[in-house]
């Protein structure tokens, strides 16, 4: 009677280390869930902001006659409105989140509880960054795209119960790639690029022991103010802003196109061709810039969560 061999056992040190892979991806799952559970206005504020401006655009609707309805929808108009309203909030959200992140744990004490727990502070911290950089563009983008449907359809029940036929509007609405491009347009814009901004607000919200608002923005306006005594510029002041605003220089070409034609800009893109190229933005040395302070000041975070405790 013969026997098949059997398998060869995985070496020792392969079953380690994948042991240890799943381990560190479940610890890591679960503390990007804590956020959710901890902060509800990270999915609440998006969707009383998108209800908000749901309801005055069916009061639009209803206010409207059917002729203005079927000459001019006014859809494109509201839609370009959502977006940026979308974006601004994504804005609001990621920079309230970061000042909280690491002060609310300490000022309410449940840092203790939570560093009773085998969690890392380096896989805390990167959970609380994932936030403003996946997190909130994920949620809002979300938020914005149904904003959007719930908007085109309710402009399609308004039309056909008018008598317009709805085919045109649903040919020029595009409305999956646009909330593609809403979704690019926030995590390179309004998360990638003002990531450090957004990393430095983490950093402060570990060190400060109370108005982390104030110690991360007084830095700033004292840099700023010294700038503009002294040399009569505001180039400090210009430079953080354009990336909290999520401005990048890659966009200049689109601004000069649009200035050369003797077009207006939109504060908010929302048009294909006025977004950031992938490319460009990949290889735009701004980029790998803010990310390496980026670096910098998530491992000065995690240092300061580790020697800190209640306040």
């Amino acid at each position: 009677m013969t026997t098949q061999p059997s398998a060869m056992p995985e070496p020792l040190g392969t079953q380690s280390s994948t042991t240890a892979f799943v381990a560190s991806t479940q610890l890591f799952y679960w503390s990007l869930r804590r956020e959710l559970w901890e902060y509800r206005s990270l999915y609440l504020a998006p969707l009383g902001v998108a209800l908000v401006f749901l309801i005055g655009f069916l009061i639009s609707l209803i206010v409207r006659s059917p002729y203005a309805l079927a000459i001019n929808t006014g859809l494109e108009t509201h839609t370009e409105l959502s977006r940026g309203l979308m974006m601004f909030t994504a804005i609001l959200l990621s920079s309230y989140y970061c000042l909280d992140a690491l002060y609310g744990e300490r000022r309410d004490r449940s840092i203790v509880f939570w560093k009773s727990l085998p969690v890392s502070d380096l896989t805390t911290v990167l959970a609380k960054v994932s936030v403003p950089l996946v997190v909130v563009p994920m949620i809002v983008s979300l938020v914005g795209a149904i904003l959007q449907l719930i908007m085109l359809l309710s402009t399609s029940v308004v039309l056909a119960v008018s008598g317009v036929k709805v085919g045109p509007l649903w040919s020029q609405a595009d409305w999956f790639p646009m909330s593609l491009l809403l979704l690019y347009h926030i995590l390179t814009a309004h998360a990638l690029w003002p990531a450090p901004v957004f990393a430095w607000m983490l950093l402060v919200s570990g060190w400060a022991r109370r108005a982390p608002f104030l110690w991360a923005s007084l830095p700033v306006l004292a840099i700023a103010g010294l700038e503009a005594i002294a040399f009569r510029t505001s180039h400090i002041i210009s430079f953080i802003g354009g990336r909290l605003i999520g401005y990048a220089p890659v966009n200049e070409l689109p601004s000069l196109i649009a200035e050369s034609r003797g077009q207006q800009l939109d504060l908010f893109p929302t048009n294909p061709m006025m977004h950031i190229h992938p490319g460009m933005f990949l290889s735009s040395p701004g980029l790998w810039a803010g990310l390496a302070v980026t670096a910098i000041f998530v491992t000065l975070a995690v240092k300061l969560r580790r020697r800190g405790g209640p306040i």
